[in-house]
């Protein structure tokens, strides 16, 4: 992968709540199409400052993809649906052109009180040690979009490879062109790299894309390194349930979900 990355940002504020996607936010199918990845953090980023309540955190967001997201601008809005001090629940939208491309909802909760003591049940996250990930193998990927944004460290598994796996990543550009990624950010960056984390099946043989993110955290990331261990579970007349981890240095600290659509590719 080197060092290059394809832009100094994954999007460039045009005001107004409009955003211009870099080429940095394209996902491994098509130059012109965007990884969820940044798109799911632009939606989280607009939930973290629309009527920020002090003492409260975003819990859960969930992105719902309505179509593919195209690399151009798109317009971003947020509303409250039920305000509240210690409880309020928000949705988003996020429109190319007039037409909704993904929908979001989030739960902002108080945060609980400091003399609370952690309940931790994971194990330790493994040493950032992990191979770098190069993408050289990916025939037919495109490499020089979110892939190459996005500094990876292998740990268990490796992307193409049939999963589970587990990775440490860490954006290499902030998500808006002047501005520092916020741990919300950082975590829905990451997240919808999951069923390409844990997938255990052949890219080449099914098509498997995921309608929808949720990420679930008990806490906030602390540091710019997250570790993401995913697995995919499917089954004939069904359809696919990605589901992952993340942590920090420190531990765990949430869970990511995924559905996905699978199908047999057609036949050159």
């Amino acid at each position: 992968m080197g060092e290059d990355v394809p832009a100094e940002s994954f999007y460039e504020p045009l005001g107004g709540g409009r955003f211009a996607s870099t080429p940095a936010t394209a996902g491994p199918w098509s130059p012109g199409l965007q990884h969820g990845g940044p798109f799911s953090a632009l939606i989280g980023r607009a939930f973290e400052r629309h009527d920020p309540v002090p003492g409260t955190r975003l819990a859960r967001v969930t992105v719902e993809i309505l179509s593919p997201v195209p690399v151009a601008e798109l317009e971003v809005g947020v509303r409250t649906v039920r305000p509240g001090r210690r409880v309020a629940f928000l949705e988003g939208e996020i429109t190319h052109e007039g037409r909704p491309v993904a929908r979001a909802s989030a739960w902002r909760i108080m945060a609980a009180p400091a003399r609370l003591e952690p309940v931790v049940h994971a194990p330790a996250p493994p040493d950032l040690s992990g191979t770098p990930e190069t993408f050289g193998e990916w025939a037919g990927m495109h490499r020089d979009g979110y892939l190459s944004a996005m500094e990876w460290r292998l740990v268990r598994g490796a992307f193409g490879e049939p999963g589970p796996g587990t990775v440490w990543a860490r954006p290499r550009i902030p998500l808006v062109a002047g501005e520092a990624d916020t741990p919300l950010v950082r975590a829905l960056t990451l997240a919808d790299s999951a069923s390409g984390v844990g997938s255990q099946l052949d890219v080449a043989e099914w098509l498997i894309i995921n309608t929808d993110v949720t990420v679930a955290l008990h806490r906030d990331p602390v540091g710019e390194w997250l570790c993401l261990a995913a697995s995919l579970d499917a089954a004939p007349g069904g359809s696919a349930l990605c589901q992952g981890t993340l942590a920090d240095r420190s531990g765990e600290l949430g869970r990511v979900l995924q559905t996905l659509l699978v199908d047999e590719r057609p036949r050159g």
